[in-house]
């Protein structure tokens, strides 16, 4: 079983292959002028190679950023590094690359942006007046509060001279494609990696009705950002998460379960564990339950906590509410092989992962009191280790009953 579920797991993952998708949505190359590549996220080096791969007598120039250990080889576009999920200096460096390079273009010119998550934080040059401090400060405090990931972008948008659609006015009057890899619920432009190349809705307005509603302070001053209407927009979606989890559901019923999807799930991961512990107890044996999407941990402001991710919390709550129930497995992983700030993409469950976390010294439900998940599976010896997959749909989960 464990095997199985990493199999349809692996699947997903291949779905969203950015050598598998990119050639596909690229665009016609200029008959005159220059192709300039630009890009950011966790996918962003590996999408570059496609690119060029697709491409191999254009000529291209330009640069992605990536998270630290994502880069790939690459022979004209340059793989630049930062950090991720909190920026650091070279997230700003890469902003002021990419604003660089755009500059001074012609209408003849083509810009192409290769966007995937994560880009929020490997894009991060302050907006005017803000430090990197400032941007590191209610990141930290927005990845705590339990706000959507639409809520954090929206703010995110409106500390930064990149994000919200500023690059591609700053690349005018250029065209400019976007080819992205969704990691967001609904595969909302303005949301993926805070939409550098696309137009914002949101508001200075809004950004502070979210700040009250979490209790985060923000900077006294922000500029408004780019309105629909502002910029060039082509936008192409080249994988999505419903597209990934569809293929992993194909691929468990061309393997002989009764697959269910789901859909694309959020809330509280602790919740939706119970959640489909509950339907996974009540289904008959080779059933198997799939659903994919970024759930939230809310920590408390004064709360301890330690080591987890949205997919370990996601499997601690499910393995207590099945309770040891024989023949439920389950796997839960981030597809770009990191749960949060964690070495896993998530974990393995099994009727005997209680069992192996209480024999290593661990009480289960204390450690989700403290969000302490990746101590718990990392003890019972159920973690998810993938490595970078250079690519993000975000999160694939599948729950099985063993077949008869």
């Amino acid at each position: 079983m464990r095997a199985a579920l990493r199999a349809v797991f692996d699947a997903a993952v291949e779905a969203a292959d950015p050598r598998r998708v990119v050639a596909a949505h690229l665009p016609d190359p200029p008959k005159s002028g220059r192709v300039v590549v630009v890009g950011a996220g966790k996918a962003a080096a590996a999408m570059a190679a496609a690119l060029e791969e697709a491409w191999p007598d254009v000529p291209l120039a330009g640069a992605v950023v990536t998270r630290y250990g994502h880069a790939v080889p690459t022979r004209r576009i340059e793989v630049m590094e930062a950090a991720h999920p909190l920026p650091d200096a070279n997230s700003g460096r890469a902003a002021e690359r990419m604003l660089e390079l755009v500059r001074g273009l012609t209408r003849d010119d083509l810009v192409i942006a290769l966007l995937s998550g994560g880009g929020s934080a490997l894009l991060a040059k302050p907006a005017c007046g803000l430090t990197l401090a400032d941007q590191q400060a209610v990141n930290t405090a927005l990845l705590a509060s339990g706000a959507t990931i639409h809520e954090m972008n929206a703010v995110r948008k409106h500390l930064s001279a990149i994000k919200g659609g500023r690059l591609a006015l700053a690349a005018k009057p250029a065209h400019v494609v976007t080819l992205a890899i969704s990691d967001v619920p609904g595969d909302d432009p303005s949301i993926i990696a805070s939409g550098p190349t696309i137009a914002d809705p949101s508001t200075i307005a809004d950004v502070r009705a979210i700040a009250r509603r979490y209790r985060i302070d923000l900077p006294a001053t922000m500029e408004e950002t780019p309105k629909p209407g502002e910029t060039d927009e082509d936008f192409r979606l080249v994988a999505t998460p419903s597209q990934a989890l569809a293929a992993a559901t194909a691929f468990a019923r061309e393997r002989g379960f009764d697959a269910v999807d789901l859909g694309i799930r959020g809330g509280e991961s602790r919740t939706l564990g119970v959640e489909i512990a509950r339907s996974a107890k009540s289904s008959k044996p080779g059933t198997m339950l799939l659903s994919g999407g970024e759930t939230v941990v809310t920590l408390g402001a004064d709360e301890p906590h330690g080591r987890g991710g949205r997919n370990l919390e996601f499997l601690l709550a499910l393995a207590i509410a099945l309770d040891g129930a024989e023949n439920i497995y389950a796997i839960a992983g981030d597809t770009d092989g990191r749960d949060g700030y964690e070495d896993a993409a998530g974990a393995f469950v099994a009727p005997g992962t209680l069992a192996r976390m209480r024999k290593a010294g661990i009480d289960p439900q204390r450690a989700l009191d403290r969000h302490d998940s990746y101590t718990a599976f990392a003890a019972a010896g159920d973690l998810l280790v993938t490595g970078p997959t250079l690519t993000n749909v975000n999160a694939l989960r599948a729950v099985a009953v063993a077949p008869a």
